[in-house]
């Protein structure tokens, strides 16, 4: 009897904080895992160092990047993937005002060129397309909570760049009967958040304040209101996309909103102070336009999923704050102050 071949993987992105809970999902799964990583100056890994120092036979990484639309058709016609998982992205909206263009050469463009590299693909074999969308899309919401028929208004390059590729997506679905589909996903955060996102530099920084090694947090808009998830929940939904009989998009979300305000209060509070004798305002830090509330409502992932989120906003909390807090321990006996996170 031939022994049941592993189904391969491609993931972009695959040293991002979605793209490490991702190989580490579909490692356990039995999958052969290749992931895509820029060739650069600093070593990005620290995320995925625990699969690679295990010598995983069934995890390999390739240079590229989404800016070579050449090379991502020659490297899938070579591994020739079951599931690609795009998840690559320039994905910090306020740095995508200092940086449009390549924020849409990037987020948008190379979405087109991962999508025409999949379509040269499909020539050979059935491959299932995975396009990490977000709830920047939705910007200047007209409704809420957000569903998969809300309208888009954008208010940013990122999210601007998340709707052409959104509908770039849903466009090869159509136009070429590819199994192409978008998961929505609201904020989603954890331990491996790159520290210049809010939600990880407030934790970190609780933390640092703490330990005593830091007295100021600047920050910007703290009313701001925002869904916020679990990462290893949300990158379950999006292998729960690709196993369905028909292609289609899914929000992830909890359908639950939260102020920057009331994460200060629960991160700060797990470590017994007030964060309003730390938190100062920094008017940089502000968007030129700014998304104000956002509530996703994952009622179709619940229904054809089986998928709902497991973890609280507070525990998503404790369990950042615990996170940064060993971090923090670490580099302390080691006589760093900096995380491992970079």
């Amino acid at each position: 009897m031939t022994a049941k071949k592993n189904k391969i993987a491609f993931i972009t992105g695959i040293t991002g904080q979605d793209g490490s809970y991702l190989a580490e999902l579909l490692l356990a799964k039995g999958y052969e895992i290749h992931g895509l990583i820029r060739r650069s100056s600093t070593e990005s890994s620290s995320r995925i160092n625990h699969l690679i120092e295990a010598s995983n036979p069934l995890i390999k990484l390739h240079y590229g990047d989404l800016s070579d639309g050449q090379s991502l058709t020659n490297l899938l016609l070579d591994i020739k993937p079951d599931e690609v998982y795009n998840l690559a992205a320039q994905s910090h909206v306020r740095i995508s005002f200092d940086k449009p263009l390549y924020t849409n050469d990037i987020t948008g463009t190379g979405v087109l060129r991962m999508l025409e590299a999949v379509r040269m693909l499909c020539k050979e074999k059935e491959v299932r397309f995975y396009q990490a969308s977000s709830s920047e899309m939705f910007g200047d919401v007209f409704e809420s909570p957000q569903t998969e028929l809300t309208q888009f208004r954008p208010r940013s390059p990122y999210g601007c760049s998340k709707v052409y590729a959104h509908f770039q997506t849903v466009n090869y679905r159509e136009a070429y009967d590819m199994y192409a589909c978008s998961g929505i996903l609201f904020n989603h955060e954890s331990p491996r958040r790159g520290e210049n996102f809010v939600t990880r530099k407030i934790t970190l920084a609780a933390n640092h304040i703490a330990a005593g090694l830091q007295d100021k947090l600047f920050l910007g808009n703290l009313d701001a209101r925002r869904d916020w998830g679990y990462a290893p929940d949300y990158v379950e939904a999006m292998w729960l996309i690709l196993q369905q009989d028909k292609p289609d998009d899914f929000v992830i979300a909890t359908n639950e909103t939260h102020s920057i305000r009331e994460f200060l209060d629960i991160a700060f509070g797990l470590l017994n102070l007030n964060w309003e004798n730390h938190v100062e305002i920094d008017p940089t830090f502000f968007r030129p336009t700014e998304v104000n509330l956002l509530i996703g409502d994952y009622s179709k992932a619940k229904n054809q999923l089986q998928w709902k989120p497991s973890t609280s906003f507070e525990e998503l909390i404790r369990i950042m704050i615990n996170g940064d807090k060993k971090i923090v321990a670490q580099n302390q006996d080691q006589g760093q102050f900096n995380s491992s996170f970079e």
